[in-house]
């Protein structure tokens, strides 16, 4: 059974421009990467967990608060490697200046036997739609459009 991992694509207005808020993995594998490897915050839920509860819970770990709000279903999108990500979308403020991730241990270097920490998300960002659509996982790409529908604007 594949994977499934739960999100929040948080958005607001800004000059009647739609802006939206994404965050770009921490830890050595994504540190030089940019353009299609920034994501919603999202995470992994089992069998029987509730998934907006999840994602609720994932975007506060990733981000150091709580999401509030309205939220309302984006549905869901399969990524490359067969993960099932399903998201909601939420009208909010964050500031990104104020990121406070959770971490997880690695050994890096490999076989080093040396083990350290990481942040879950090292960086959040708000995009305009058009450059949102560069920087995000491609198979989530889907969720804007998908919002972009939702809300009846668009800025490029």
């Amino acid at each position: 059974m594949p994977k499934r991992s739960a999100g929040i694509l948080m958005y607001q207005h800004d000059g009647g421009a739609l802006r939206l808020l994404l965050v770009h993995p921490g830890g050595p594998f994504w540190a030089k990467k940019d353009a299609g490897a920034w994501s919603i915050p999202k995470g992994e839920y089992g069998d029987g967990e509730n998934a907006l509860a999840c994602a609720k819970r994932e975007f506060a770990e990733e981000l150091g608060r709580a999401p509030e709000g309205e939220f309302r279903e984006l549905g869901e999108v399969t990524q490359r490697g067969g993960k099932r990500v399903t998201a909601w979308a939420v009208e909010g403020a964050f500031d990104v200046e104020a990121l406070l991730s959770n971490t997880f241990e690695l050994e890096w270097p490999p076989k080093s036997g040396r083990r350290q920490s990481f942040p879950e998300v090292d960086r959040a960002a708000w995009f305009a739609v058009g450059e949102a659509r560069k920087k995000i996982l491609p198979a989530q790409a889907d969720f804007i459009d998908r919002l972009v529908a939702l809300v009846g604007r668009q800025s490029r």
